[in-house]
């Protein structure tokens, strides 16, 4: 399966996409993904049931979140009552260790994304706050990433050992589907996804270069 692991709609402050146009755009477009998960900044979408979306348009739709820490931002997979207690979503001052632990404790996945990007990413912040622990994979491939953005995530990802995903990382209709993460195994829910992730068992793919 070939999954969009970072995108947005209008329920991020800076999202202009409506799930369901992900949908349509994805099939009149005809893109190769099977599905996407809504990583919203700084929530978890409780609310939102996108079951009757998927099922109309044949395609997995997940949430997830993206947080803010000293090391910039960091998508969470496997999002949980109780891990929203664990640590404030909202805030846009979060520790990066505590989001890795309590994330792992809780059964989630914590992954950095746009990695490469200054401010945000967190290879921009490595020289003076350190390399963190705890870190088992970050985004390579993003959708919206300029210059060498992408290169200095794969670099030091490889130097570091991290395993790589991709995601388009899109705010607008037109930008899903960039980059994606491709699975062997099949992708239903997001506890599916998190095994997989924790397993191993993907590939970044930059769409942006393929073919």
């Amino acid at each position: 399966m070939l999954l969009d692991l970072h995108t947005h709609s209008i329920k991020s402050d800076d999202g202009r996409a409506k799930v369901e146009n992900y949908c349509q755009w994805i099939k009149a477009k005809a893109l190769p993904l099977d599905g996407f998960v809504l990583t919203e900044h700084r929530q978890f979408d409780d609310e939102s049931d996108y079951s009757a979306l998927a099922e109309k348009f044949g395609l997995c739709i997940l949430k997830a979140s993206e947080v803010e820490t000293e090391y910039g931002h960091v998508l969470v997979y496997g999002v949980t009552p109780e891990l929203q207690k664990a640590f404030d979503f909202a805030s846009t001052h979060l520790e990066l260790a505590v989001v890795l632990s309590e994330s792992k404790k809780h059964g989630a996945m914590a992954v950095p994304c746009h990695p490469g990007r200054p401010k945000v990413g967190m290879f921009a912040h490595t020289d003076e706050l350190g390399i963190p622990e705890g870190v088992e994979i970050v985004e390579i491939h993003n959708g919206g990433s300029r210059d060498q953005e992408d290169q200095i995530a794969i670099d030091n990802a490889e130097a570091l050992n991290y395993r790589g995903i991709a995601g388009s990382d899109s705010h607008i209709v037109s930008h899903i589907g960039r980059c994606a993460t491709k699975f062997s195994r099949n992708i239903n829910s997001i506890n599916d996804l998190v095994e997989a992730l924790k397993a191993g068992d993907f590939e970044a793919v930059n769409l942006k270069t393929a073919g």
